[in-house]
C-alpha cells in the first residue's frame, strides 16, 4: 500500500502507537483506492486517434483543437492522466490548482495556482486565458474537463460590475457564516462569470463539446458504482447544470443575517440582477463521468479495514454541523460501543464522511490556525479520555484543511492528557480557533499533499476493546 501521510513516524511516535496506525492505515488505504489519476486511466484510453471512455469513443482527427481545462483541488491527478492519455493530440490546456507538486508532470497544460478559501489574482488570471480559448472555438472543438472540489474559489471570475476584493470578501463572509456548502454556493455562483455552469454554457454557445470528468464532495451524491458509465442528470460547477437559484441566494443572505457583513455590491447586484443573473439549468449535448462521491470514500475505507481483519460500520456520509460538535459526538459513540456494544462490538472501525463547519462570527477571535477537521479531532479528544485506545482521524480528504498546510488532525485516548502536559487548554484552543498549533504540539497534526482526490471530510475511528486497557 501507498504510505500517503508524510509525517507518519511521528504521529507514531506518541499517543497510543497501536490505535493510530490502524486508523493512518485505514485512512490511506481509502486515499490510495480514490486516486483520481488511477481511476481515470481505469476507464480512459486512446489507440491512434480514438479515445475511448467505457463503452463511447471520440475520434481526434475529425476534431480541429483539442482542449484540456481544470480546476479544483484534485486536478493535478486528474489532469495529468487526461493530458498523458491525449498525448500530441492536446492543442493546449490549462489547470488551476491549488497546491503544485513537484512530482506534477505537465506538457502542454499551462498550470496555475490559484486561491482556496480565498480567491487570488492568479486564479482570476487563469479564468481569463480559459475564456479567450472558449471565445476562440467553434463546434469543431473538442473540450476535456476535469473538476473537483474547491473550483468555485479557484476559479475566481466575478461578473461584470463585481471586483475580485468582492468575491474575496463575500467568500471569507460565508464561509465563517456557518452555512453548508450548498448555501454557500448558492451565493458564489451567482457572482461568478466561470461557476453555476456559465463555463459550459460558454462552451455551449459555440457549439463546441464537453467531455467532463468530475470529483463531486457533495453530500447529495450517492455512490459512483461503475464509473465508466456517464452520468445522468450531472450538477456541478463550472462544467454542469446548476440547482441553486438567485432566490436561493438570496435566502442564505436572509437566513444567516449576512447583508450587512457581505460587500454592499455583492448584495445590490443578486437584488436586481433578476432572470439575466440566472445559472443555466441543463446540458443535455455533454458527457460526464463521475469519478469519486463522498459516500465512496467510505467504501474504500471499509474495504481497507477489512484487510486489516477489522469490522467496519459506516456511521453516515451526511455528517454535517459544528466541527467541534461532532467530534464529541463521536466520543460519545465510542463509549456506548466500549461500553454496551452499541451499535456494534469493540473492536471495530466506525466510518463517516461528510462536510462540518466552524462558525466564526467576528475574526478578532482567531488567535491561530485550523480548519473542520482539525476542530472536530480537538473535540473529539476531550470524550476520548474516558474510552481508553480510541483514536480518531479526521482529514479533508484533498490534502489541507481550512487555513493550514495539514490535511486534518488525529487523536487518541491520551491526548488530552498530552495537552495538559504542554499546558495547552483545550476549550480555549477550540475558542480561540487555533486547533492547528493545538495538535501539532502533541504529535496530532496529519500532512498528506495532495492526495488526487477531493470527497470532502473523512474520518475513521478505531474502537478496541476496554478490557486490559485500563480507564474509566
Amino acid at each position: 500500500m501507498k504510505r500517503i501521510v508524510k509525517n507518519r513516524p511521528e504521529l507514531l511516535s506518541a499517543g497510543d502507537a497501536e490505535s493510530r496506525r490502524i486508523v493512518l492505515d485505514v485512512a490511506e488505504g481509502a486515499l490510495d483506492r480514490l486516486n483520481a489519476e488511477n481511476r481515470i486511466r481505469s476507464i480512459m484510453h486512446r489507440e491512434g486517434s480514438v479515445v475511448t471512455i467505457g463503452k463511447k469513443q471520440w475520434d481526434l482527427s475529425k476534431k480541429r483543437r483539442v482542449y484540456l481545462i481544470g480546476a479544483g483541488k484534485a486536478c493535478n491527478a486528474m489532469a495529468m492522466a487526461v493530458e498523458d492519455i491525449l498525448g500530441d493530440y492536446l492543442t493546449d490546456g490549462i489547470a488551476i490548482v491549488k497546491i503544485a507538486e513537484e512530482s506534477d508532470r505537465f506538457r502542454r497544460t499551462r498550470v496555475y495556482v490559484g486561491g482556496h478559501p480565498m480567491p487570488n489574482e492568479t486564479g482570476l488570471q487563469a479564468s481569463r486565458e480559459i475564456l479567450k480559448l472558449i471565445d476562440g472555438a467553434c463546434a469543431e472543438d473538442l473540450f476535456f474537463c476535469v473538476m473537483s472540489g474547491g473550483s468555485s474559489a479557484l476559479m475566481s471570475c466575478p461578473v461584470e460590475g463585481l471586483t475580485l476584493q468582492d468575491e474575496i470578501d463575500a467568500t471569507n463572509v460565508l464561509l465563517k457564516s456557518g452555512a453548508n456548502i450548498r448555501e454557500i454556493n448558492a451565493v458564489r455562483r451567482h457572482i461568478s462569470a466561470m461557476n453555476g455552469g456559465r463555463m459550459a454554457q460558454r462552451i455551449a454557445e459555440k457549439g463546441a463539446e464537453l467531455v467532463g470528468f468530475n470529483i463531486s464532495d457533495s453530500v447529495a451524491y450517492g455512490p459512483t458504482g461503475d464509473i465508466s458509465v456517464p452520468w445522468e442528470n450531472f450538477c456541478a460547477t463550472p462544467m454542469g447544470a446548476d440547482q441553486t437559484t438567485v432566490e436561493d441566494a438570496l435566502a442564505v443572505i436572509r437566513d444567516y443575517d449576512l447583508e450587512s457583513r457581505l460587500p454592499e455590491r455583492v448584495v445590490r447586484y443578486l437584488k436586481t440582477c433578476g432572470p439575466a443573473g440566472e445559472t443555466p439549468k441543463a446540458f443535455p449535448q455533454n458527457t460526464y463521468y463521475q469519478i469519486n462521491t463522498l459516500p465512496d470514500s467510505c467504501i474504500c475505507a471499509a474495504e481497507a479495514a477489512r484487510e486489516l481483519g477489522l469490522p467496519a460500520v459506516v456511521l453516515t456520509t451526511f455528517l454535517e454541523g459544528e466541527a467541534a460538535d461532532a467530534g464529541r459526538f463521536m466520543a460519545a459513540v465510542a463509549r456506548q460501543i466500549q461500553t454496551y456494544g452499541q451499535p456494534v462490538s469493540a473492536p471495530c472501525v466506525v466510518l463517516s464522511a461528510g462536510e462540518v463547519v466552524t462558525t466564526i462570527l467576528d475574526d478578532r477571535a482567531i488567535e491561530g490556525h485550523g480548519g473542520p477537521s482539525h476542530e472536530m479531532v480537538l473535540g473529539f479528544a476531550e470524550g476520548a479520555a474516558k474510552a481508553p485506545g480510541v483514536c480518531l482521524l479526521s482529514v479533508d480528504s484533498e490534502g489541507t484543511d481550512g487555513t493550514t498546510l495539514a490535511a486534518g488532525g488525529l487523536a487518541d485516548s491520551t491526548t488530552l492528557s498530552a495537552l495538559a502536559g504542554q499546558r495547552i487548554d483545550l476549550p480555549l484552543a477550540l475558542r480561540r480557533h487555533a486547533s492547528h498549533e493545538a495538535l501539532a504540539a502533541v504529535h496530532g497534526a496529519v500532512f498528506t499533499g495532495n492526495t488526487g482526490t477531493n470527497v470532502c471530510d473523512l474520518n475513521v475511528m478505531y474502537v478496541p476493546r476496554k478490557e486490559n486497557r485500563g480507564g474509566l
